[in-house]
């Protein structure tokens, strides 16, 4: 049994290239409305790097590196995660306001999650409904931009915008705590939508808290501290179901199929992207709004089907 487990492991392993591939993949997504669950399982299709044998373990990979994308928000947002520890032990009144706004939010995406992953793994973890999730949600955000922008025109010239006073950490956390329990709980509902892979949940939520009223600003900030208990809870969810499914099916884990020290190195490179994403998105939200990225996914939904439909790439 074991020399079986070891050819299953020589024959499924991920190159260390096409885990740095990924990981890239995945922290420059994450947090930038573009959908990084959309890209990567385009990416491993275009890498042909899924097999019937290691599928399972690819899709939990894709899941399970979000990790890194969880560790670059705690570095940038560690004032805002620091006042959320100090609140639950009763220390700070904003940082426990904060926490339960991002509770109420994660409460419907927690709820549905593990309801429809089933449904959701067989019917759309695949190219073609993730590349009708990237044309539709590109058309809707570029609706969404176009709107935005409209605003900002309409609005009093020299009048100070709200995004300048929230440079501060501090500043941003006490208005994200000053959210109302409907606002959050408006933004998590959206949230459950980007259950759809290809649909971003980025994108839900940074676009629906601004439908709900938020700046640019604001409305990422919350999107990526609500990614902690979103991609953690999901990231643990997947990644136990993995080793525990491996375990009494007596074969081989995500580890073993993929090589653990590429998916450490997976892990490393989408801290280090998502990191860089995270601080180039901010200020390219507050400057120039939605309508860019809805381009992006209605430009990169067309040439992948194009391309797929002249028979030049396969998914």
């Amino acid at each position: 049994m074991e020399a079986g487990r070891a050819s299953q492991r020589k024959a499924a392993a991920l190159d260390w290239w096409q885990a740095i591939i990924l990981g890239l993949v995945e922290g420059i997504t994450e947090y930038l409305p573009v959908s990084s669950t959309g890209h990567l399982i385009l990416t491993t299709s275009l890498l042909g790097v899924t097999t019937d044998a290691n599928k399972a373990a690819i899709d939990a990979y894709t899941i399970v590196i979000q990790g890194g994308a969880i560790l670059a928000v705690l570095g940038l947002y560690a004032a805002s995660v620091r006042r959320m520890i100090l609140g639950m032990f009763g220390r700070d009144t904003v940082g426990l306001r904060l926490v339960r706004n991002l509770l109420i939010a994660f409460l419907p995406a927690a709820a549905l999650g593990p309801l429809l992953e089933d449904t959701i793994d067989h019917w759309l973890f695949r190219p073609a409904p993730v590349l009708a999730a990237l044309l539709l949600g590109g058309v809707w955000m570029i609706a969404l931009g176009r709107g935005w922008r409209k605003r900002e025109q309409d609005a009093q010239p020299g009048a100070a915008h709200d995004d300048d006073a929230e440079n501060a950490p501090t500043s941003s956390t006490d208005a994200l705590a000053r959210l109302s329990w409907r606002v959050a709980l408006g933004i998590g509902l959206f949230q459950v939508v980007a259950m759809w892979p290809g649909t971003s949940r980025s994108m839900m939520t940074i676009a629906g808290a601004m439908l709900l009223g938020l700046t640019p600003r604001k409305a990422a900030e919350f999107s990526f501290l609500l990614g902690l208990p979103t991609l953690g809870g999901a990231t643990v969810y997947k990644l136990l179901g993995n080793l525990r499914n491996a375990s009494a099916m007596g074969g081989p884990n995500l580890f073993d199929q993929l090589g653990a020290a590429n998916v450490v190195l997976g892990f490393i490179v989408a801290t280090i992207a998502a990191t860089v994403a995270v601080r180039w998105l901010v200020a390219f939200l507050t400057k120039h709004g939605l309508a860019a990225f809805g381009w992006y996914r209605v430009a990169l939904s067309l040439a992948l089907l194009a391309l797929w439909l002249a028979n030049i790439v396969a998914f």
